[in-house]
Parts: structure tokens; C-alpha cells; sequence
């Protein structure tokens, strides 16, 4: 007996193509966000460590407060893009589970399929097995009936 073909199995090849390449992006995601949250630590913890001399000329006063600012206004652009591409990092998450959610739909109508062939196969199997059993059993009442020949002894 041929069996049918799950008709929806190329679906299936795309949806989890679809899911591994998700699950992909999701974990370049996930790695840029730590490194850019690393990054942004690192700002913070130099700009925390910076301090400035007790007597400085006014020239290198100014100079030093303008160098801290700019290192602030960095630390906080780091953190702020460490956010950011950790909120990026979350949706492409959120679109790797879509796409599981897809494949596994999919996943779960081709073992439907698949148990739907198997209980075909084992009915068909079983009533294969029924007429070989009724067929003999009627072959032994037609051969006892008629008188003809011997008793069939299976």
C-alpha cells in the first residue's frame, strides 16, 4: 500500500528553515546587546574612576571638565544604545518564538498525518488478517459440508 504524502511538507521545510534562521538572528541579537551593554559598563565605570587634580592651571581646569563631560555625554550614548539594542535584541526574540510557534503547528499536522497512516495501514492490515481467518473458516464449513475430501487442519 503507497502512502500519501503529507502534502504540507514543504510548508514544513520552510517553517523550520524559517525558525533556525530566526533562532540565528535572535542569538546575534542577544550578543550584540551584551556587548554593547558591556561596552557601556566599561564607560561608566571609567568616567566613575576619572578624577581631577587638586591644582590645575585654568586652561587644563577647562580642558579636563570639557574631556569629563564629553566622556559622560559617551558613557551615557553607550548605555542608551545598550538599551536599545537590547529592546532590538527582545523583538527578534519575540519573532524566533512566532516562527517556532509556526513550525510546531505544522510539526504537530504532519504526526497527526503520520498516525493517521499508521492507524490506515494497521486497520487495513487487520482486515487483511480478518478475510485470510474468514475465508478459511468458510472454505472448512464448505469442505465439511459437502462431504468432499478431508477436514482442513490449520
Amino acid at each position: 500500500m503507497k502512502r500519501a504524502a503529507f502534502r504540507l511538507q514543504p510548508v514544513l521545510e520552510l517553517r523550520r528553515s524559517e525558525e533556525r534562521a530566526a533562532a540565528a538572528a535572535a542569538a546575534a541579537a542577544a550578543n550584540a546587546a551584551g556587548e554593547a551593554a558591556r561596552r557601556a559598563t566599561e564607560q561608566e565605570a571609567a568616567l566613575s574612576a576619572a578624577v581631577l587634580p587638586r591644582s590645575l592651571p585654568a586652561g587644563s581646569f577647562v580642558a579636563a571638565m570639557v574631556l569629563l563631560r564629553t566622556a559622560a555625554t559617551d558613557a551615557a550614548d553607550a548605555r542608551a544604545l545598550a538599551t536599545a539594542q537590547a529592546e532590538q535584541a527582545e523583538a527578534v526574540r519575540a519573532e524566533w518564538t512566532a516562527a517556532a510557534r509556526r513550525a510546531k503547528a505544522l510539526e504537530r499536522l504532519a504526526e497527526r498525518h503520520r498516525l493517521a497512516q499508521q492507524r490506515a495501514a494497521d486497520a487495513a492490515e487487520e482486515r487483511a488478517t480478518d478475510d485470510l481467518v474468514t475465508g478459511r473458516a468458510a472454505r472448512r464449513t464448505a469442505t465439511d459440508a459437502s462431504g468432499r475430501g478431508t477436514t482442513w487442519r490449520g
